[in-house]
C-alpha cells in the first residue's frame, strides 16, 4: 500500500512531545484562547514576520472573518479563482455578497490576472486569489490590478504555509490580509481543525481579533458582530510542536516534488500522457512547498482506478468547479465560460505526497503510471 498521505508516519516521530503538551493544557484546565494560543500566534508572527498573526477556529473561518473584518456584505462582489476548494467562495455567499468566478491560468491553475481584471465592477470590494497545491497565485500582476482599482487582497493561503513569494515574503503576508488552514491534511496540521489570519494593518488584526469572539470588547460589550472563531488550546499546542518541523517537512516534499518530475520525464510520460503543472519561479527555492502533487493525465478515471486496484492512493483536488455546483446555479454561468477550470477537473489527479514518502514508493508510483500508459 502506498496512501496519498499517511499521518501515522508522522505521528511516531513526534507523538511523545505532543502528548506531554497536551496532557499539559488538560492539567491547566485552560482550553480557549489561553497561553498555548498567545505562544501559537507569537511563534507565527515571527516565521512569517508580519505585524499581527490570529489564530482561530478553521481556514474557512479566517476567510470568513477576514470579509466580515473588510465590511463586505450585500450588494459587494468578490473575485474568486472558479477551481478552488468549496470554502473560497462558500464564504462569500455566507455574508450574503456575490462571487465573481474567473477562470484560472493553463499552467498553475492559479487566479487568471487577464480574466480577474475584466472581472473587476464597481461593486467588486475584494480579491482573493488561491495559492493552489502549495505555490503562489501571480501576485505582483494581481497587486498591481488591485492597487490600481483600490480593492484590497485576501490570500487563501491554505494550503502554501511557508512557501516563498520571489521577493522572499511569505505567501499570506502580501497582500491586506492572508488565511491559513491548520486542517489536519495540511503541511503544518492541527487534531482538528484551525486556522490562521494574519496582516500588518492594526485597524483590521483589532477587528478580527474582536470578531473571532463574538465582536466582545470589554467582556459583555459588543460594538460589532462577530462570531465563535476562536481557536482550542489543544489545537494550539499540537501546532506549537509541530510548527519548529515544518521547513524540514516542506523540503522533504520539494525532494519528493523533484524526484517525481524527473522519473516521469525519464519514462516518456510527460508531453504524452501527462502534463506536469509548472513551478512559477522554478529557480527560486520554496516558492512551491508542494501541498499536493497533482498532475494532469489522459484518462484520468480509469488511471486512478487502475491505481487503486495496486493500492496507491490517490485523490481529485477538484472535481466540479464553483460555476457548476448546484448552490451557484443561480449565478448563471456556463460550463464555456471556464475551459481552463474545466479541462483541469476532468484531468486534475494528486498523487501520494507527504514528507514521509519513500523514493522506493515514489518509484512505484511512477512504474505504476508507466505501466498502465503502455500497456
Amino acid at each position: 500500500m502506498i496512501p496519498l498521505l499517511d499521518l501515522h508516519r508522522q505521528y511516531t516521530t513526534i507523538g511523545a512531545a505532543i502528548e506531554e503538551r497536551l496532557l499539559n493544557v488538560a492539567r491547566s484546565q485552560r482550553f480557549v484562547l489561553g497561553p498555548e494560543t498567545d505562544r501559537l500566534e507569537q511563534s507565527l508572527a515571527e516565521y512569517l514576520s508580519v505585524r499581527h498573526a490570529i489564530a482561530v477556529s478553521s481556514g474557512t473561518d479566517a476567510l470568513l472573518v477576514s470579509l466580515m473584518a473588510l465590511g463586505i456584505g450585500p450588494r459587494d462582489e468578490v473575485i474568486v479563482p472558479t477551481f478552488s476548494f468549496f470554502a473560497t467562495a462558500g464564504v462569500v455567499a455566507r455574508v450574503h455578497a456575490k462571487p465573481v468566478f474567473v477562470d484560472v491560468e493553463p499552467r498553475t491553475l492559479t487566479l487568471d490576472v487577464a480574466a480577474t481584471r475584466k472581472a473587476i465592477t464597481p461593486r467588486t470590494r475584494a480579491i482573493i486569489p488561491v495559492h493552489l497545491y502549495g505555490q503562489g497565485a501571480a501576485m505582483d500582476e494581481l497587486l498591481t490590478l488591485a492597487n490600481e482599482a483600490g480593492i484590497p487582497i485576501i490570500e487563501d493561503a491554505a494550503q502554501a504555509l511557508g512557501a516563498y513569494h520571489r521577493d522572499g515574503r511569505r505567501l499570506g503576508t502580501i497582500g491586506h490580509v492572508g488565511c491559513y488552514s491548520f486542517y489536519p491534511t495540511k503541511n503544518l496540521g492541527a487534531f482538528g481543525d484551525a486556522g490562521l489570519v494574519v496582516t500588518n494593518d492594526d485597524e483590521i488584526a483589532h477587528r478580527i481579533r474582536i470578531m473571532r469572539n463574538h465582536g466582545m470588547e470589554p467582556r459583555y460589550y459588543h460594538s460589532v458582530v462577530g462570531g465563535n472563531f476562536r481557536i482550542d488550546e489543544f489545537q494550539a499546542a499540537v501546532l506549537n510542536v509541530k510548527l519548529a518541523y515544518l521547513d524540514q517537512w516542506n523540503a522533504a516534499r520539494r525532494e519528493h516534488a523533484t524526484l517525481y518530475r524527473r522519473l516521469f520525464c525519464d519514462r516518456g510520460l510527460v508531453g504524452q500522457a501527462m502534463e506536469l503543472l509548472d513551478e512559477r519561479y522554478p529557480n527560486i527555492p520554496y516558492t512551491h512547498i508542494y501541498h499536493q502533487f497533482v498532475v494532469l493525465v489522459r484518462d484520468r478515471d480509469r488511471l486512478r482506478s487502475w491505481l487503486g486496484a495496486r493500492g496507491i492512493g490517490t485523490e481529485v483536488y477538484y472535481p466540479v468547479p464553483f460555476h457548476r455546483q448546484e448552490c451557484f446555479r443561480w449565478l448563471g454561468y456556463c460550463a464555456e465560460d471556464f475551459p481552463i477550470a474545466e479541462d483541469a477537473c476532468a484531468r486534475v489527479l494528486a498523487l501520494p505526497m507527504f514528507a514521509e514518502l519513500h523514493r522506493e514508493e515514489i518509484t512505484a508510483v511512477v512504474e505504476a503510471i508507466t505501466e498502465f500508459y503502455t500497456t
